[in-house]
């Protein structure tokens, strides 16, 4: 018998199992996410005081599980692993820190002993510049400039020192109490060490509990979409996880030999701009820049000449090649997901939001973000926004360009796919598929004629463009060179082509612009088979036209046709074709792109062709002669 608390089939609403809410998210889904976004912004502007400290300790977090791991297999259990790895990392922190106040602190009393370097360097400059002129007319221009803006201000001084001067404030000094003086040194300690302990706490409690948290925050998201939620969790571990150590040993080898070089050129305190080097190439590109800055302003006070500046630019700007073009390559596995643009923009952001810590916490804050759009679909414009993956595919991104009347572009983007794949597979996978979808957008209506016209001519300039970069290397079997599988999938035997060198064949465009610009496209695949091809318009199809066209005698002519809609002109053109010259061999090749099925009967015998095809290697093989086409076949099977 049912309860009152239960529904009529005595299962509890909110039972996590088998209720109507199991699985349903605890967070409301009904809000915009523009509308979450920005009161995320407001929460944590106004609320960074605390959230700061906690994305410290998430970070930490995720920076330390790998380490708690490695420790827990060597069979310690957890609490002194993570006991363990605390400790050593905050032992590490603090000395760093000690390291830093010290050497700032020594820095600041040999500071005035470098005045004389830096004064006899000003006057070199202003004796170098004396012959010119220029520092002195710089110097004059200045000082007049000054003149002009102190002089309304001096005219009202001496209107009011006629009047009585006013009453002199004095301070009664006290020497301070021993209490109030140490008070006085502990209260601005009070606030770092506060939140210094409140980050140990929570990275404690969080690799304690890691298990449990990651179990509450499926709750929370919801565990309907259990594989989404535990993908999103896994990929977000992992990239900010590895990009923190990955980064942490790049930067200790960019600043240890960083201290080493200075100390070995002489500049003072060398361990504090090795120290800060470390630091600040957590700040995305600005970082090494600034220090790099400081260190050769202590050269300039050091040194009475200009060979220790010399020096330590060139050091520091050996160390970024070395580091940016060896170091970083070698260890970063994968990188974070993030575009260059991206890594600027959200350092701004997160300054602006939190400060210097936002600047040093900019990167892995954001890869968090670029996760969530990828794994939340109510999020993913932080993917497309942030990401470094392309967000349009090849061939659409083709067809943007050959809109855009971008004849250069398009062609870098071809020739890019040609240094891994044949030039058969780039045609066949992205530039027919653009032309493709530009014929949809011409059986749409949103295409007239004029842009018709200019998509083809641009397409047309960039097979002629591709028509020296193209050339196979001697001995390279241009079917053979497709590019290598990526993780996961499954390597697809080499499809080998037959040779069709002596053959003689015609590609004609069948209705349209677009049609000529793919038989363009196939003629040009075919003499890279070796065949003597060529191509023509579709305005060549007419009877007056015709028997011009026939005139070389080719073997084989081939009618391209991109709209699956023509197939009842295709049978006329191939009609009028046989008519023309019976004993021609005919075929109709119907464009298709991979994900597109079979439309109506488009046999060879429906529309009387000898061939019917629908991509660039079933046009080879049909054109092969039955000898070469079996022998290739055979040596594809042995091999």
């Amino acid at each position: 018998m049912a309860t009152g608390q239960e529904d009529g089939q005595g299962r509890l609403p909110d039972s996590p199992k088998g209720g109507p809410l199991a699985g349903a998210p605890i967070m409301p889904e009904s809000l915009p996410p523009l509308l979450v976004l920005l009161g995320a912004i407001v929460v944590l502007y106004f609320g960074r005081d605390v959230f700061m400290p906690l994305a410290i300790a998430v970070l930490l977090t995720f920076a330390l599980a790998p380490v708690v791991s490695l420790i827990r297999k060597s069979g310690i259990p957890r609490m002194p692993a993570v006991i363990a790895a605390v400790t050593a990392a905050f032992i590490a922190i603090s000395a760093f820190s000690f390291v830093v106040v010290t050497q700032v602190s020594e820095l600041a009393q040999q500071l005035p002993t470098y005045q004389s370097n830096i004064l006899s360097k000003i006057r070199s400059a202003k004796d170098s510049g004396a012959g010119s002129g220029i520092v002195k007319r710089i110097t004059d221009a200045v000082e007049r400039v000054g003149k002009e803006i102190s002089q309304p201000e001096d005219a009202g001084k001496a209107a009011e020192s006629a009047r009585p001067s006013p009453p002199i404030l004095v301070e009664i000094f006290s020497p301070e109490k021993p209490i109030q003086l140490l008070t006085s040194m502990i209260l601005p300690l009070v606030g770092p060490l506060a939140t210094a302990g409140l980050v140990v706490v929570v990275v404690i409690f969080m690799l304690l509990e890691r298990e449990d948290l990651r179990d509450r925050f499926i709750r929370l998201v919801g565990y309907s979409d259990l594989h989404r939620t535990t993908e999103a969790l896994q990929d977000a571990g992992s990239r900010v996880g590895r990009y923190l150590l990955m980064q942490l040993v790049v930067n200790v080898t960019y600043g240890i030999p960083i201290a080493i070089g200075l100390w070995l050129i002489g500049i003072p305190n060398a361990m504090l701009w090795g120290a800060l080097a470390i630091i600040l190439r957590f700040v995305p590109y600005i970082g090494p820049v600034i220090s790099m800055v400081l260190p050769l302003f202590l050269a300039v006070a050091v040194s009475p000449d200009w060979s220790l500046v010399l020096w330590v630019a060139a050091l520091f700007i050996a160390m970024e090649l070395i580091s940016n073009n060896v170091v970083e390559p070698w260890l970063y596995g994968s990188r974070t997901g993030l575009s260059p643009l991206a890594i600027i923009v959200a350092a701004i952001f997160w300054t602006w939001l939190w400060g210097p810590v936002g600047l040093v916490l900019s990167t892995p804050l954001t890869v968090c973000l670029v996760v969530l759009g990828k794994h939340v679909p109510q999020f993913r414009f932080f993917e497309v926004l942030f990401g470094n993956e392309p967000v349009l595919d090849p061939e659409t991104r083709l067809y943007q360009r050959l809109l855009a009347n971008d004849p250069d572009e398009a062609t870098d983007q071809l020739d890019e796919l040609l240094e891994e794949q044949s030039l058969i597979e780039v045609y066949g996978r992205v530039a027919i598929p653009a032309l493709i979808l530009a014929e949809r957008d011409r059986a749409r209506g949103v295409m007239n004629a004029e842009q018709r016209e200019s998509v083809s001519a641009t397409a047309r300039t960039v097979v002629a463009n591709l028509a020296e970069l193209a050339e196979p290397p001697p001995g390279l079997d241009e079917a053979g060179k497709g590019e290598a599988p990526e993780d996961g999938e499954e390597a697809e035997p080499n499809r080998v082509l037959p040779s069709l060198a002596g053959r003689r064949v015609l590609c004609l465009g069948g209705r349209n612009a677009l049609d000529d610009a793919s038989a363009a496209m196939l003629a040009q695949a075919l003499e890279h088979q070796g065949a003597a091809a060529s191509s023509a318009s579709f305005a060549d199809l007419e009877p007056a036209r015709l028997r011009a066209l026939l005139v070389d005698q080719p073997e084989a002519v081939l009618v391209c046709l991109l709209s699956r809609d023509s197939l009842r002109h295709g049978r006329f053109l191939v009609r009028r074709l046989k008519r023309a010259r019976p004993d021609l061999r005919i075929g109709l090749v119907f464009w298709r792109d991979a994900n597109e099925a079979g439309g109506a009967d488009e046999s060879a015998a429906a529309v009387d062709a000898d061939f019917v095809v629908h991509d660039i290697a079933a046009v080879i093989e049909a054109l092969a002669p039955a000898e070469a086409a079996s022998g290739e076949a055979s040596r594809a099977a042995a091999g």
